[in-house]
């Protein structure tokens, strides 16, 4: 399909949603000369990769799809030093790499990346642009998709617009919102949520040297872009499909809920937010049918199916399955599955073409969004509950085997979340002995098999694989020490990697544990995205289940959150099934007993003496 064609099949509806928008014809002339020679400069073998996806659009959601997130720096140092260590991420399994903010920052303030000074630059510690180029070729070649952090809400106060803006150039001034007094921004508090009341109070900060108010949802040096204008939504759709055109496949949308913003309302979520997200999405249909969208969207389990769009309209191709991660900490620590389940059934019940990234953890905190009004239903106090579990995850209980810290502690709402890595979390940073290593081992085969048997595609976070500890060393770094997310961003130890291959050393039992996880979703099409996906009742609030389900077949994943001996019974499940992981035959529909933290994949299809331990 040639440019032209897939330009006029979206044209009409963008050209619409650009002039409902913003009724400037210029600026539409404008990005669509720029959309035509971006297409004139797009590589051959990504014009080729357009028509393989065009061919296959679900293919991020394919059974053998295995997604890890990273810093550059923390793994290898640049991006070169991650080229150098592809054999690595094959050997991993991984196809989908999702490289965390790499774009050029301040030397201090930067919020992990997160503050970006230049769409188009990287940080030159990192490499070039040339070096990005080439990494993501190498990536491409070796069948793994390169994911690129975008951070499309803010820019830091050091870019060249703000720069400018400081300096009293209109034109940069209207890239954001400001203001000459407190008139209008008081207005905005009114309605307008706090994101980091303790650390980072008010939605707005004033610049001494621009003598003007500035809209600044999360940090005072990261400004927020002003989406009404559209010279701001052209720069930020170009880098882009720029960015696609080095090698980009898929688009982190960072802190997309926030990018509109309207007195009145709390500046999240609004309408006019989809409206961009789909205008974005049908220029990269456009221009790089290859590249997707993924929205970070850490809101409300009700606000997500915007985010989707509709069939026939639809939006990011992707989200984070927030809420996923949070209610997996929250089963295992509470060794109560009923929220975890219930969660589970409200996004089973999305529309069809909705897909969660699912993981255990990334580079940010837990916080302990859980849905209140369903807490309140199974009788759960919302806030016992949440601290609880930031409590238990700090290690603050007798009976906790977690080494985990807070974050954002807030001591008149008593909110806080947590942060750790994962191997900290289950225990084996204080395990002493070999039963407590077994103990820690088994929950983190039990989160992550979780994790791989949900719908959708499963993430790992770098360095869980071999188990990496918590860094304090971060309290050292007068630049760092104020952030405990750094705690969980330990640099990934290659002497640590080097035992995966010495068996029985927790490097190799976790490495392991992966690796039989990919075997199982690669060698069954129940885990492809047209297989049918339920929850199913255990009769044991301990045990929770997922079955997925493709003509006659059928799997059935169990999972026991109690660290005790558990039994489980599934009603309309009628023969034998074999478990995957061990080859043993159960009946689901009889009672079945499970050990503390046990996982079981049973399937109906299997032959008996196939070998099953993958």
């Amino acid at each position: 399909m040639s440019y032209s064609q897939r330009f006029n099949a979206v044209k009409d509806e963008l050209e619409w949603l650009y002039m409902e928008l913003y009724g400037n014809r210029d600026m539409l002339n404008s990005l669509e000369d720029f959309m035509e020679r971006a297409d004139s400069e797009r590589k051959e073998e990504l014009k080729a990769l357009d028509e393989k996806r065009l061919a296959n659009r679900r293919w991020y959601l394919s059974e053998s799809m295995v997604a890890e997130t990273m810093y550059t720096n923390l793994f290898a140092g640049t991006f070169n030093g991650i080229a150098d260590k592809v054999s690595y991420l094959k050997e991993l399994g991984v196809t989908y790499l999702h490289l965390m903010p790499f774009l050029r920052t301040p030397q201090k303030d930067n919020d992990g990346g997160f503050a970006v000074s230049d769409f188009l630059t990287p940080d030159e510690r990192l490499g070039t642009v040339e070096d990005i180029i080439s990494l993501a070729d190498t990536l491409r070649k070796n069948g793994i998709s390169l994911c690129m952090d975008f951070v499309m809400n803010h820019t830091s106060d050091e870019h060249e617009w703000a720069m400018k803006a400081k300096s009293g150039e209109k034109w940069a001034q209207d890239m954001y919102m400001t203001f000459p007094d407190r008139t209008i921004p008081d207005e905005f508090e009114k309605t307008m949520p706090e994101v980091f009341p303790e650390t980072a109070p008010g939605n707005f900060v004033y610049s001494e040297e621009m003598g003007r108010w500035v809209l600044s949802t999360f940090y005072p040096k990261q400004w927020d872009l002003n989406y009404q204008n559209p010279a701001v939504f052209n720069a930020i759709a170009s880098a882009m499909v720029i960015w696609a055109n080095r090698g980009v496949e898929v688009f982190r949308l960072d802190a997309v809920p926030y990018i509109w913003k309207e007195i009145g309302t709390s500046c999240r979520n609004l309408p006019k937010v989809h409206t961009i997200v789909r205008m974005i999405r049908l220029i990269l249909e456009a221009v790089a049918p290859a590249a997707i969208l993924k929205g970070e969207v850490v809101m409300e389990p009700k606000e997500l199916a915007a985010y989707f769009g509709t069939k026939e309209k639809p939006e990011c191709h992707l989200l984070y399955g927030v809420s996923s991660m949070v209610n997996i900490w929250g089963a295992l620590a509470s060794e109560d599955t009923r929220l975890l389940k219930c969660q589970t059934e409200d996004l089973l019940s999305l529309p069809e073409h909705s897909a969660f990234v699912n993981y255990v953890r990334c580079h940010d905190d837990i916080g302990w969004g859980f849905d209140e009004n369903k807490e309140r239903e199974l009788g759960i106090d919302p806030l016992l509950h949440k601290i609880y579990q930031y409590r238990f995850w700090a290690g603050d209980f007798p009976s906790s085997y977690a080494r985990g810290g807070l974050y954002n502690y807030d001591e008149k709402t008593k909110d806080a979340r947590t942060v750790g890595t994962t191997a900290s979390l289950v225990g084996l940073e204080s395990a002493e002995t070999e039963e407590e290593i077994d103990d820690a081992v088994k929950r983190f085969r039990l989160i992550y098999s979780t994790v791989f048997a949900m719908k959708g595609l499963p993430l790992i976070n770098s360095g869980d694989e071999i188990g990496m500890l918590n860094d304090r060393g971060y309290m050292n770094d007068p630049d760092r020490k104020e952030d405990s997310r750094y705690l969980h961003r330990p640099a990934f130890d290659w002497e640590k990697e080097k035992r995966k291959k010495t068996a029985g050393t927790i490097e190799n039992r976790l490495f392991s544990i992966i690796k039989e996880l990919e075997g199982i979703r690669s060698s069954s099409t129940l885990f492809s995205p047209d297989a049918e996906v339920f929850t199913w009742d255990s009769h044991n609030d301990k045990v929770f289940a997922i079955r997925r389900r493709q003509g006659e077949k059928v799997l059935l994943s169990v999972f026991n959150y109690s660290h005790e001996k558990q039994s489980a019974r599934f009603e309309y499940f009628t023969g034998l099934y074999r478990d995957m992981l061990t080859g043993i035959t159960a009946e689901p529909g009889r009672s079945i007993d499970l050990d503390g933290y046990q996982v079981m994949f049973l399937a109906n299809y299997l032959q008996a003496d196939r070998n099953l331990c993958l």
